[in-house]
């Protein structure tokens, strides 16, 4: 486990478009702030840059609400067609209360709004539109960290991160939504800890911990740092995704 860890900002990074090479803007950004990957380093990125890049946007106007949403948009006081979309992206409704919707996302982790939103996106009042989470995240961090390693010669472990609620504490923070070249989850079970206690059930969700570490670097507003370099963690190389992350329903005790 890490020692100490660097959160590094990628500055003035670009704003993303629809199309956009994430790996070559990676590159130029990281040239622009005098930096190199090196082994072992990690790139979390803001959900908002991948879904922008791979054109998740949905056009209000061309949203034709179904019955379903315009009930769910009537308990939730939302725009019938955004409660459209919701359904769309979601496996299950969960919990409903006004200005917001509790559902399992498609991809499997529970998130208001099934991750739906319209924060740092230009809007176009006559035809606006929201976007939705990348289709698969985890393939999304492997395509990218495969990209990177292809343009620098370095392969750095990729977390995507967003924000999300919790159902027992107030506040957002940053969670991996997708991963790829480390394990989200460091088993210490069967570990000992310094009295000599073996340990049971110990096991740390460290690609949460670096995302919502490095949210906070990225900040929620108009801070436009939507990339964060992390050195210092030393996870080894794996070849799984973030699934490991999403605790099945049985055990699941806020459902």
């Amino acid at each position: 486990m890490a020692g100490s860890l660097q959160l590094i900002p990628l500055v003035d990074f670009p704003l993303v478009e629809p199309g956009d090479d994430l790996a070559q803007l990676i590159c130029t950004s990281l040239a622009y702030n005098a930096l190199d990957l090196t082994p072992g380093d990690i790139l979390v990125l803001a959900q908002k840059i991948v879904s922008k890049a791979e054109d998740c946007y949905a056009l209000l106007s061309e949203v034709e609400p179904s019955a379903a949403a315009l009930e769910l948009a009537s308990q939730a006081n939302k725009d019938p067609r955004q409660a459209e979309l919701i359904l769309r992206e979601s496996r299950e409704v969960l919990r409903v209360r006004p200005g917001v919707v509790i559902v399992e996302h498609r991809n499997g982790y529970v998130h208001a709004n099934a991750g739906i939103d319209k924060s740092n996106i230009s809007i176009d009042q006559q035809d606006p539109r929201v976007l939705l989470l990348p289709h698969d995240p985890d393939k999304s961090a492997a395509e990218l960290r495969r990209a990177l390693g292809t343009r620098t010669g370095v392969t750095p472990q990729i977390i995507i991160n967003d924000s999300a609620g919790r159902a027992w504490r107030n506040g957002t923070v940053g969670i991996a939504i997708g991963t790829a070249g480390l394990n989200p989850l460091f088993n210490q079970v069967g570990e000992r800890d310094i009295f000599g206690n073996v340990l049971e059930v110990t096991e740390p969700a460290v690609a949460d911990e670096l995302a919502a570490a490095a949210s906070l670097v990225m900040g929620q507003a108009a801070e436009a740092c939507p990339v964060v370099l992390v050195r210092g963690a030393e996870f080894p190389e794996f070849d799984g995704g973030s699934t490991s992350l999403l605790r099945e329903r049985s055990m699941d005790m806020f459902r």
